[in-house]
């Protein structure tokens, strides 16, 4: 495969100083102004909607989209596209009823929430357990698949890629939330254009093999000649790949929980938005929502290319290793067929998504760290100053610790249908917590910790009870899984909460009421719109 030329590192240099330079003068912007907590985790007040908006897709795009969404494409076919439609129907939804309930009772991370909700130990249990899988799970994640990315297109090793990867996003993330906020405003908008640009190439190829020359309105309808199978969004029972999306519960089952659970009970994303005010955050979370009905274009629609071209005889070898096809090179090979210079547009745009996705992550462990862990149990009298320094540390240490276990993941395969999988298995568990609490006033400690504690231990036995039995239990899908998951601890958390005492004390209560959920009429509209898209596409591609 051809690597980066002299002209795409150049490309890649001219991005690098673009973020480098606006991040260094936001920074010093306010370097008048002493960094306080709220200012450096939060950026209160100072991110504007289309930051925020860029910031959430910024922070959600990474290698596994770009790598492991188009090789799902390869193989699944559109329909992996529901886990980015899906959640724009998700940050709807969050936006009108999640998100006020946090503005409203000035609720800075989970834990928080958790605290005064619950109480401190289902919050300290809860915090500890987010600082694990953001660490040992989602950054060393992003860190091999980024890594393994970027060498497979330039020259650079897998380790100094690692290297490499953890001081670029460990630089944008020092400097605090609101540097991260407006940087990921550059970064999406790199993404966009090399993700359309390797889109563009996928369809030019296609169109040029079939003989339609430069057509690539042409080569659209190509793909639906040639790989039908890859246009259906909902799968029957008889679909070789139905266990990976189960018919209808793309649409209001695991998916929504999994969904719900992502862009509303995360603080690795929810943070985007806390520090704005309620018309400003919910701006933001419609912008990203509308982004999100884009995503598929520069992540699945490439797959589906490389699947036809493969199916004709094309990128056998490129699409190969050991004799095996592997999905997952689909995206690399593409990114190596461009020009000099443009392949130079897409490694930055690469690299874009996986830096701002790291700094994101590393914002949120720091926030977590320092404010739920730190400041309540080891100097509860830290000075604000201190306490951003905390933070910093937190973000160094946590950078080290995710770039020396990164290298012990290359033995995973197909990654994104692998990750979303075992995400699964805490997100039930997580979202029941928080909807009752938002929700139901007389939802206990009691019933919370159980919640927290018994969610993965369901999943697990969900997962493996068929195995255990010889087949004599069902096998569900991993979507359908998280629903019985979600439902099950709903139940049982009611119960619990029906047969404990009821609490007592405004300190234990959320402040919720039916004018929180008003919505403006532009937001209105913008909602309206996503849906009709929505409606549209899945009538559609049916």
């Amino acid at each position: 495969m051809s690597k980066l030329q002299t002209a795409d590192i150049i490309v890649f240099f001219i991005y690098f100083v673009i973020v480098a330079t606006y991040g260094y003068y936001i920074y010093y912007k306010r370097r008048a102004k002493e960094l306080d907590a709220q200012e450096y985790f939060l950026a209160e007040g100072s991110l504007t909607w289309w930051a925020i908006g860029a910031s959430l897709i910024a922070s959600n795009i990474s290698a596994e989209h770009f790598i492991g969404m188009s090789g799902s494409g390869f193989a699944l076919g559109l329909a992996i596209s529901s886990y980015e439609w899906m959640s724009a129907a998700a940050l709807i939804i969050v936006a009108v009823f999640i998100i006020p309930v946090y503005l409203k009772n000035r609720i800075y991370t989970m834990p928080q929430f958790l605290s005064r909700r619950y109480n401190d130990q289902v919050s300290t249990i809860m915090a500890i357990f987010w600082l694990l899988v953001y660490v040992f799970v989602n950054l060393t994640s992003i860190l091999y698949l980024g890594a393994l990315a970027i060498s497979s297109i330039s020259s650079i090793s897998f380790e100094w890629c690692i290297i490499g990867l953890c001081v670029f996003s460990t630089i944008v993330t020092l400097a605090g939330m609101k540097v991260i906020g407006y940087t990921d405003v550059i970064q999406v908008l790199v993404l966009i254009i090399g993700g359309l640009v390797t889109t563009y190439l996928a369809l030019y190829l296609l169109a040029q093999n079939y003989g339609y020359g430069s057509n690539i309105i042409k080569a659209l309808g190509v793909l639906r000649k040639e790989a039908p199978e890859h246009f259906h969004m909902i799968f029957k029972p008889t679909d070789k790949y139905y266990k990976e999306l189960p018919g209808m519960s793309v649409l209001i089952g695991g998916m929504l929980v999994n969904n719900l659970a992502y862009w509303g009970c995360n603080q690795y994303i929810v943070q985007r938005a806390l520090g704005a005010d309620l018309p400003t955050a919910r701006k933001g979370i419609l912008f990203a929502a509308f982004l999100k009905l884009l995503v598929p274009v520069i992540a699945v629609l490439p797959g589906i290319v490389m699947y036809v071209l493969h199916s004709k005889g094309l990128f056998v070898a490129e699409m190969s290793e050991g004799g095996v096809v592997k999905p997952d090179h689909a995206y690399p090979t593409l990114m190596n067929l461009l020009p000099t210079g443009l392949k130079g547009v897409a490694f930055a745009a690469l690299t874009a998504a996986i830096v701002a996705s790291l700094a994101g992550k590393a914002n949120s462990i720091s926030t977590i760290f320092s404010l739920d862990i730190y400041r309540k149990y080891i100097n509860k009298n830290q000075s604000e100053k201190k306490l951003v320094f905390t933070g910093r540390i937190a973000v160094v240490v946590a950078m080290i610790i995710g770039g020396l276990v990164a290298p012990a993941l290359r033995s995973l395969d197909q990654a994104y249908q692998f990750i979303q999988e075992y995400v699964g298995f805490i997100a039930p568990g997580v979202l029941a917590i928080f909807l009752l609490g938002f929700y139901w006033k007389r939802t206990t400690a009691a019933a919370a910790m159980m919640g927290a504690l018994f969610t993965i231990p369901f999943s697990t036995l969900l997962k493996f009870l068929p195995k255990w039995t010889n087949g004599a239990f069902p096998d569900y899908p991993f979507l359908d899984r998280m629903m019985i998951d979600f439902v099950v601890i709903v139940v049982l958390m009611v119960i619990i909460s029906l047969a404990g005492s009821k609490q007592s004390g405004p300190e234990h209560q959320i402040e919720v009421d039916t004018s929180m959920f008003r919505v403006s009429r532009s937001f209105a509209v913008g909602a309206i719109i996503i849906t009709g898209v929505l409606t549209a596409l899945y009538t559609a591609f049916w």
